[in-house]
């Protein structure tokens, strides 16, 4: 079996965070590939200036970004410098494990997407709203997986605070406290200018992060409409099979209406036992519907 098909039988084989890191693997190096036939440096040194990423990264200009509302979801899986896609799959990884230990994976791409979009909109706020940032209006673009990422630390965070991790010099130490130096980090980081845009998108992740845990405990999901959505979006794509499958469901109405019910009351009765104990008070069959349901 030859390199390519290996990566292909392993991305097909793989889960929703393995598949999040193929894509971002894949789109740098055909980025850094389509570069090479472009000038490597600008003069100015300014990463708008390379007209890859132009096209692929969101604009702060809101006239620039209704020409490119793709970029709103491509920013989040770009990435021009080595160290930073490095680190943000790292941290991609190790959060996106442990959210997987609790969540599932398409409450995973849900969480990365909204994340990043959240991301995006603190970034357009800023660079439209307050006047220190207005004068970089023209010039400046997002890039990166980090609002996403954020977002994925801040849910797990709030949901499992007190889970803890192993670092290097430091120990165990929980999940909040790692969840609140990032955040510290980032406010402190705004005022160099340097990465303002950045750091800025990384609290927009954070919030919603924060945000979606609470509305989970409190019984809601947002992401099963955003899949929806993005299951909607992904069919119009995808080549209709020309079998024509009849289904003949093997009860009434009134009793597949009845299950219907008694199955959602189920579900239910969950999410308030979640919001009154924990997601650690239920059992595992109770987790098991409700990751079955997270799929209907």
């Amino acid at each position: 079996m030859s390199i390519i098909d290996e990566i292909k039988q392993s991305y097909r084989q793989g889960g929703a965070l393995t598949k999040l890191i193929y894509v971002n693997v894949a789109v740098f190096v055909v980025v850094r590939l389509i570069q090479v036939f472009f000038s490597f440096s600008s003069g100015s040194g300014s990463l708008a200036d390379y007209p890859v990423l132009n096209w692929i990264s969101v604009p702060s200009d809101p006239i620039e970004l209704l020409m490119k509302p793709w970029t709103l979801i491509t920013y989040m899986f770009v990435h021009y410098d080595f160290l930073h896609i490095i680190f943000n799959l790292i941290y991609l990884y190790w959060f996106g494990r442990i959210f997987l230990e609790f969540l599932n994976p398409r409450q995973l791409l849900g969480v990365y997407f909204l994340g990043g979009l959240s991301g995006a909109l603190m970034y357009l706020l800023a660079y439209n709203l307050v006047p220190v940032l207005y004068q970089y209006n023209s010039s400046s673009i997002l890039l990166g997986a980090s609002a996403s990422v954020m977002a994925i630390l801040f849910t797990i965070a709030r949901l499992r605070s007190d889970h803890q991790i192993y670092l290097m010099f430091f120990g165990a130490v929980k999940l909040k406290y790692i969840a609140l130096a990032a955040l510290i980090i980032d406010l402190i980081s705004i005022s160099s200018l340097s990465n303002t845009g950045g750091h800025l998108a990384h609290i927009g992740g954070a919030v919603f992060g924060y945000l979606y845990a609470g509305w989970f405990i409190k019984g809601k999901d947002v992401t099963l409409g955003f899949n929806k959505i993005m299951d909607g979006i992904a069919t119009l794509f995808t080549p209709k099979s020309k079998l024509k499958v009849t289904h003949r469901r093997p009860m009434s109405d009134l009793d597949y209406n009845k299950r219907k019910l008694n199955d959602q009351q189920e579900v239910d009765r969950i999410l308030e036992k979640i919001k009154a104990s924990g997601y650690d008070s239920l059992t595992s069959q109770e987790k098991k519907t409700l990751f079955e349901a997270s799929k209907k």
